[in-house]
């Protein structure tokens, strides 16, 4: 059998938080002996009858001569009994012992070790278990208590990495997810998220229970009053001992919520219909999503967190009439010129993935109005250019680098400073291309390391308008300074090497801007008004290329792709399949907002290998993961130039994919600026292989394409992030008939 983690476990306290990690370890076979240490003989006799202890003692005294190197003990007491103790096990704990407590307040725990100590020692790891129940006591343990639950850990400056590991590990084989908080900020939040919860329902409990009509109150109750005052059934004593142990964060997190509840009573009592929707619908999006902010996270499943794998297995073809999510690029605008415009905007088609649903959280953090999304329907209540007001912190991006870019422009005009962050893979990403026209044009921008984020936006700066010439074609540079300039004094101009997309100048022509257009050149005149009206997002040709590249590649297959953008600036993935040989009909061409939109159908046909031209690069430079699995399947070679915009986006497109295509048996030479792809023409292409998406979307979803055409099971690692542009992709790809499962 393996070596246990903990030799010994001393539980102080067998109550519920105790006697369940005791229960746990010992179902895990994580410990070689569990000694519970109790004040009362009968609660000793009772942990032992219920199997929660090998042994229990009244002394703790009597247990330490016992302890060595490698035991620890979990002290679950009382907040304010932590220091008693720490004063027992003063001069008494064997050298190599772990201390680790479960207590709510972190602070007061590391004070009475510095004045029972004299000093922090090394032994000590402060934890806290966030779990509990209505129950209490002994009796009230359980195995279970702690799987799937989070403990944060606080470990200090002075605690060896040995006990810090050995808590860590404890806790991990208890079930439990474990993270690491300083001390200050895990108090802050408790504060925040558990204590100031625990002091509204015992108050509202207690404000009932002297009313004169408590019987009817209580007898008529409905669910929602059980479920909201459940905490008011918790230990007296112990919740006595955290409001006092956490006094000021308590009472600041008290006044922050007295504040709101003003607010909140004085659009009840004016009637004032939109501040209530206001605070409702920030509360809906906090309420559904407060796990993955608690920990600085995604908005709709914790993708960080979540690993997630494909498995695609082979053959098959692709069939049916298919509607792709809405356009991504449309969707982060709607919202940001929906947020500035005055009146109401309401958009249809929405996007409700990852990147497109973190700028409608920054608009909500800076005070916007925003009912829903349900089922792609989006209702802003514009605030109008000059409306928006502070966020209460910084701003989380998640993985979207649109978000980032254009926001930079929006924000650079406010009165206000505020932070742009975002998730480890947005946190790579070059943000210079940003913030240096964004200098030019008086903002004040900081950056982190070579340019990356967090960008720190100082508010109250005069813009001006420039004439900026694009070093690089780029749709989010162009968009972040055309926006820029709706805050800035002149005209402000974008002239670009390349096309690119277009959807923030038809937008905002759209909202009512005036925007002058003379070929590459984009100009527009600050001090203007953005007028609410109707959005008709159409389906994101981005999303809808692994289904064209699927039908062009797979024998006997046929799609019909309903209500597919075709913006000029956005069809060069229609433009090269068609070069290669591609059969590919448009079909109900019509325009819907301003954008033309068709649906799409693809036919299986042989693909030739071309030379593809420079100028459809920046047409495509989404699509091009898809567009290399077309160009691995064609016959004779694929050449791309002038495609370097692919090493910055959410990986190093080109070498993910050249590095992917390799395991999988095709000849893929990464260049510089593009790849050189020899294609096998006919027959199965690809061998099968595990494949690491390095967690870009894009890639992921277009390995799984591959697999139409492989010899084996492909596995693709790292593929939460599909969820940034397309949330039921492996359902769609089911439904038309790929073999794809995720794990």
């Amino acid at each position: 059998m393996p070596e246990p983690i903990v030799g010994r476990l001393v539980v102080v306290g067998i109550g519920l938080i105790g006697g369940s990690l005791a229960l746990s370890l010992k179902t895990a076979a994580a410990c070689r002996e569990v000694i519970g240490v109790a004040r009362r003989r009968e609660t000793c006799e009772q942990a032992i009858e219920l199997g929660i202890v090998d042994r229990a003692e009244v002394s703790l005294e009597s247990v330490l001569p016992e302890l060595g190197e490698g035991d620890v003990i979990f002290v679950a007491v009382p907040t304010l009994a932590v220091q008693g103790v720490f004063e027992v096990l003063r001069d008494r704990l064997p050298a190599g012992v772990t201390v680790t407590d479960g207590a709510s307040v972190k602070g007061s725990v590391v004070e009475a070790a510095s004045r029972v100590w004299g000093r922090l020692p090394e032994f000590l790891v402060p934890g806290h278990p966030i779990a509990g129940s209505e129950q209490s006591g002994v009796t009230a343990a359980r195995d279970d208590l702690y799987i799937a639950h989070r403990v944060i850990l606080t470990p200090l400056a002075e605690t060896a990495a040995s006990h810090f590991q050995r808590v860590e590990r404890m806790w991990q084989a208890a079930g439990a997810e474990v993270l690491t908080m300083p001390v200050r900020e895990h108090d802050e939040v408790l504060a925040a998220t558990s204590h100031l919860p625990h002091v509204i329902a015992y108050g509202l409990v207690d404000t009932l229970a002297h009313d004169a009509e408590n019987e009817n109150i209580f007898r008529y109750a409905a669910g929602g009053f059980r479920d909201f005052t459940r905490i008011a059934s918790s230990d007296p004593t112990m919740w006595r001992d955290i409001m006092l142990a956490n006094r000021d964060a308590i009472l600041a997190a008290i006044d922050l919520y007295s504040a709101n509840l003003s607010e909140l009573r004085g659009a009840i009592a004016t009637g004032d219909s939109d501040r209530l929707m206001g605070i409702f619908t920030r509360a809906k999006a906090a309420r559904d999503h407060f796990t993955k902010m608690l920990a600085k996270k995604a908005y709709t499943e914790n993708m960080q967190e979540q690993e997630v794998t494909f498995i695609a297995r082979p053959g098959g073809a692709v069939s049916g009439s298919l509607r792709v999510p809405g356009d991504k690029s449309m969707s982060h605008r709607s919202i940001m010129l929906g947020s500035l415009a005055e009146g109401v905007t309401e958009v249809e088609g929405f996007l409700e993935g990852e990147d497109a649903l973190a700028t409608l959280q920054a608009f909500r953090d800076m005070g916007v109005v925003i009912e829903g999304p349900d089922n792609g329907r989006v209702v802003i209540h514009g605030v109008g250019l000059h409306g928006l007001q502070a966020p209460p912190g910084p701003l989380y991006l998640g993985n979207s680098g649109t978000s980032m870019r254009l926001l930079a422009g929006l924000l650079a005009g406010q009165s206000f400073d505020v932070t742009l962050t975002g998730d480890e893979s947005l946190s790579k990403r070059p943000m210079n291309r940003v913030a240096d026209p964004l200098r030019e044009m008086g903002a004040e921008i900081g950056t982190g390391p070579e340019g990356r984020p967090p960008l720190k936006i100082t508010g109250g700066r005069e813009l001006h308008g420039i004439d900026y010439r694009l070093p690089m074609a780029s749709a989010q540079v162009k968009s972040c300074v055309l926006l820029a300039g709706l805050y800035a004094e002149g005209e402000t101009s974008t002239t670009e090497p390349a096309p690119t997309r277009d959807h923030t100048e038809r937008m905002l022509t759209g909202f009512g801007y005036e925007v002058q257009r003379d070929g590459p050149r984009a100009s527009l005149r600050g001090g203007g008004r953005l007028r609410g009206g109707r959005i008709d997002v159409p389906a994101d040709i981005s999303s809808a290329t692994f289904f064209m590249v699927a039908a062009a590649i797979a024998p006997e297959s046929e799609v019909l792709l309903e209500h597919v953008g075709i913006n000029p600036t956005r069809d060069g993935v229609i433009n090269i399949l068609r070069a290669m040989g591609a059969d590919i009909e448009l079909l109900n061409r019509r325009e819907v907002g301003g954008e033309p939109v068709a649906d799409i159908r693809v036919r299986h046909a042989p693909l030739a290998g071309i030379r593809i031209p420079e100028a459809q690069v920046p047409l495509a430079i989404d699509e091009f993961p898809a567009l290399f699995v077309a160009a691995a399947c064609a016959a004779g070679k694929t050449v791309l130039t002038g495609a370097e915009e692919l090493r910055v986006k959410e990986s190093d497109r080109i070498q993910a994919m050249a590095d992917g295509l390799e395991i999988l048996g095709v000849r893929a030479e990464p260049t510089p600026d593009g790849i050189v792809i020899e294609g096998a023409g006919e027959g199965a292409v690809f061998d099968g292989g595990t494949v690491d998406s390095l967690g870009d979307h894009r890639i992921a979803m277009a390995f799984a394409v591959a697999s139409l055409r492989a010899r084996d099971t492909i596995r693709i690692q790292n593929c939460a992030n599909v969820a940034t542009s397309f949330p039921d992709f492996v359902r769609l790809a089911q439904r038309a008939g790929m073999n794809l499962a995720q794990e």
